[in-house]
């Protein structure tokens, strides 16, 4: 990965994290990748992404004093535009692989190293993992965004919000679809294309979600009027993986 396409406000907000996980772990601290939105998105961007910044830190034991000196350090992170690290011993990264194919298959697929030297070299998600997990997180994410527009009450504002928020995810989505098809990108109009080809819905209604992951800003009017196609892609996008457990009719 190419780390010093980080935009510049964000590798100094992580180089400040790496030096406090440095301060806490020493040598246990192995490796530090920023994944998530600023992975898909680095270089792309002359102002970063207002999401906050996604991490994973593997080290060697992790221990109650370690979490609460990171405690101590949480709402200085978080006013640089931090998400909290995802901290995990290596050992049980590697042995959690089946159990969270979508995230970690996302990280392995999209990050940039900080800290250490590349800890996914060799590492493989099964194919059938992703599948399995790509059902419940199809189906997870149509659910909540049929209960976040009951909770919103129809309330255009919050409905943006709501939409906003599942930009993230459902780029992390589409790009696991796109790898189980042998197609490894995370470039928005390419998984528009791939999602079109696979499910048959016109692309523009995915281009516009993807777009949110970058820049975080939908009118409420529009909110309200993408709400009901981006519900009709998720349909589509459920009935393309009942196909997968459906046999073939002789």
């Amino acid at each position: 990965m190419d780390e010093p396409s980080l935009h510049s406000m964000v590798r100094r907000a992580v180089d400040v994290l790496a030096g406090d996980l440095d301060g806490i772990f020493g040598a246990r601290l192995h490796v530090l990748v920023v994944h998530g939105v600023h992975a898909h998105t680095r270089g792309t961007r002359d102002t970063p992404s207002p999401h906050p910044v996604e991490t994973l830190a593997l080290v060697d034991g992790l221990e109650y004093r370690d979490l609460a000196a990171c405690a101590e350090r949480a709402q200085a992170w978080r006013g640089r535009g931090l998400a909290m690290p995802l901290l995990l011993p290596e050992t049980e990264f590697k042995r959690s692989l089946d159990v969270f194919p979508l995230e970690y298959g996302d990280i392995i697929a999209n990050h940039v190293l900080v800290v250490g030297r590349d800890p996914f070299m060799g590492l493989v998600i099964q194919p059938e993992d992703l599948r399995r997990a790509c059902e419940v997180q199809v189906r997870g994410h149509a659910i909540h965004l049929r209960e976040g527009f009951i909770e919103s009450g129809g309330e255009p504002a919050s409905l943006s919000r709501l939409l906003v928020a599942s930009a993230p995810p459902f780029a992390t989505l589409l790009g696991t679809l796109a790898r189980l098809s042998g197609v490894g990108t995370s470039d928005p109009d390419a998984l528009a294309r791939h999602l079109e080809g696979v499910t048959g819905f016109s692309r523009p209604v995915a281009e516009r979600v993807l777009a949110l992951e970058r820049n975080a800003q939908l009118a409420p009017d529009e909110a309200m009027r993408l709400f009901p196609p981006y519900l009709d892609l998720m349909q589509a996008l459920a009935r393309f993986v009942d196909s997968w457990s459906t046999p073939a009719t002789p």
